[in-house]
């Protein structure tokens, strides 16, 4: 009788155990999968929202210009939290947007307000990124761009040409690269976005008259807006078109000189 009862205890302890350990690895099981459900979450946003997407782009240049500069903790912490939160509202104004249109299948003003607001506190969190960044970044930027300004003052004018040259090829090399469209239309980057924003970012670094460089750039942006009305480009592909004719302008001539 006792051998019997030191049977059935043992047996009770190891349910015990296999009990316990099945519990704790169901926890682990949910934390990993409410992992996953949040990293479905960041990837359906970023793969469906337009804003999403150039949030992303901004967020890899900014962290990749803060390689090149000596910024302090607190200002690498400034930069985080900004980051983080033009992200964090995008994702919740995309949460929003969806949880609207799965409750309501007409029109409604309520449901109007809730995805305005929602998109506004995208734009304020948005204006205070660009104000955190010109505070932090102004005073490192504008000594390098005097000094390209300068060099490409005192270069020789068949720069330009070298200049222009190099961002066309580059940008059918990019264009074949990503497979779409055809070399004068359609497909990422936008080659008219490209060229512009470099001719335009050339005449800035020529010229000292203000009104020559603002007459410049408006009208890279308006043949930017022009592919995007004409539906030949999406608002990302003309937007990742001119930063690529312009970062690319600038360091062309840096290697260059």
């Amino acid at each position: 009788m006792k051998i019997k009862i030191i049977i059935n205890m043992d047996n009770r302890r190891n349910i015990c155990e296999t009990y316990t350990v099945w519990g704790d690895f169901m926890k682990l099981r949910k934390l990993v999968d409410s992992f996953n459900y949040a990293i479905e979450g960041i990837i359906y946003a970023i793969r469906t929202q337009r804003n999403m997407k150039i949030h992303m782009i901004a967020t890899l240049l900014v962290l990749t210009i803060c390689f090149f500069y000596d910024l302090s903790k607190i200002e690498l912490l400034i930069i985080g939290i900004t980051i983080t939160m033009v992200i964090a509202a995008e994702l919740v104004n995309t949460a929003i947007e969806a949880a609207v249109d799965a409750t309501t299948n007409f029109y409604h003003p309520l449901a109007k307000i809730a995805k305005n607001v929602a998109a506004g506190a995208v734009l304020v969190t948005a204006i205070n990124s660009l104000f955190v960044g010109y505070i932090i970044f102004w005073d490192k930027i504008t000594e390098i761009v005097f000094t390209t300004a300068n060099k490409i003052k005192q270069s020789e004018p068949y720069m330009i040409f070298i200049i222009l040259a190099i961002v066309c090829v580059a940008t059918l090399v990019v264009k074949a690269i990503y497979g779409e469209g055809t070399p004068l239309k359609g497909g990422m980057p936008s080659g008219h976005s490209a060229i512009s924003f470099s001719l335009a970012t050339i005449m800035a670094l020529i010229t000292e008259e203000p009104l020559v460089v603002m007459i410049g750039y408006i009208l890279a942006l308006i043949v930017a807006q022009s592919r995007v009305d004409s539906e030949v480009h999406s608002i990302l592909e003309v937007i990742c078109g001119g930063v690529f004719g312009t970062l690319l302008t600038l360091l062309i001539f840096k290697l260059l000189s």
